[in-house]
């Protein structure tokens, strides 16, 4: 597995105790070097404009560059160099998955800031532009046909979701936890005119965990994305569903969080040719969010991580009921 980072990316601070930190890529990068991890690391040129312009608009992306210091909500501030750290993280996720398509292999872009909560001319939770939603315009202009979208972070990626609603040539399909930010993708929501269907949303609550993100895994989402038959598919990686995350209250273990990892790598081995791209979303505990990201890449190298946070805390699953319902409504779109 390539890792696509830059150093520029520990230099956005958005501000004092934000959740959001520098800490979170120094951490992953210690724990990475301690299991003797830290190989294959890529870096990116900064981003360009043509690359922003694939799915933003103009005019937002000239404000971002302009504005100097300011805020686009309270938890999302603007500073002098938050433009170009912004649009570095876009290139590495573009860089990342036109190396996957080249070499036929996992990449994984450690970047930030995150960024599936930003739209076309918005950003807001953390995030200033849509770096999986760039990268999937990327590929399509490479000639890619279809692409698989599928956000395991524990917020809805509002901004991905927007982008693709009407676009059936893009699959997304998303885990999060209800009734939380930002408060989008119920589970009645499927896409709208030729898109309908080819969005997936599983809103589970509090309280999820391994079992249900198991159940969730077989009976949803490796058979929906199979029938798809994507090109690539390029995963928004939230390590906030753990147990231990202080921003929301899904129940992952690591073990869990990891396994997740592993199956998706095995989808697309099976379904196009091993061109899976993990980027970096949320997850703000920074000892699970490491461990996690060390057990996934070491799993691609033949490197056993030693897990610490592997309590069990949902082993019924407990979302069951939200994905029979999910079941129920796109059973009209897919054969499960």
């Amino acid at each position: 597995m390539a890792i696509f980072f830059n150093e520029e990316f520990l230099s956005h601070v958005q501000g004092p105790f934000h959740p959001e930190s520098p800490e979170r890529l120094r951490g992953i990068r210690q724990k990475l070097k301690q299991h003797d991890l830290w190989r294959d690391v890529k870096g990116s040129k900064t981003g360009t404009l043509e690359t922003l312009l694939m799915v933003h608009d103009e005019g937002y992306i000239d404000y971002l560059r302009s504005c100097g210091e300011c805020s686009l909500t309270l938890d999302t501030m603007v500073h002098h160099e938050t433009y170009g750290i912004a649009a570095l993280a876009a290139q590495a996720s573009v860089d990342a998955v036109k190396w996957s398509k080249e070499e036929g292999r996992p990449s994984f872009a450690l970047v930030r800031p995150p960024g599936h909560h930003a739209g076309k001319d918005y950003g807001i939770g953390f995030c200033y532009f849509n770096n999986i939603a760039i990268a999937t315009r990327y590929l399509q202009r490479q000639g890619d046909k279809r692409i698989a979208i599928l956000d395991v972070d524990v917020h809805h990626g509002n901004g991905t979701h927007e982008m693709f609603a009407m676009d059936p040539s893009v699959l997304y399909i998303s885990t999060h936890q209800h009734g939380i930010f930002p408060g989008t993708g119920p589970v009645e929501y499927v896409g709208k005119d030729e898109g309908e269907g080819y969005t997936v949303n599983l809103p589970f609550q509090a309280g999820c965990g391994d079992s249900t993100l198991d159940v969730a895994m077989e009976e949803i989402i490796t058979p929906v994305t199979a029938a798809f038959k994507p090109d690539a598919i390029l995963v928004s990686w939230g390590m906030d569903t753990h147990y231990r995350d202080p921003l929301a209250s899904l129940t992952l273990s690591s073990v869990g969080c990891a396994r997740q990892a592993e199956e998706l790598m095995k989808l697309s081995k099976k379904l196009c040719g091993n061109r899976i791209t993990f980027m970096l979303e949320g997850g703000y505990d920074v000892p699970a969010l490491s461990e996690v990201v060390a057990a996934a890449v070491g799993s691609t190298q033949g490197v056993e991580v030693p897990l610490e946070y592997t309590d069990i805390m949902d082993n019924s699953c407990l979302g069951r009921g939200t994905i029979m319902r999910c079941k129920q409504i796109i059973s009209k779109y897919w054969r499960l």
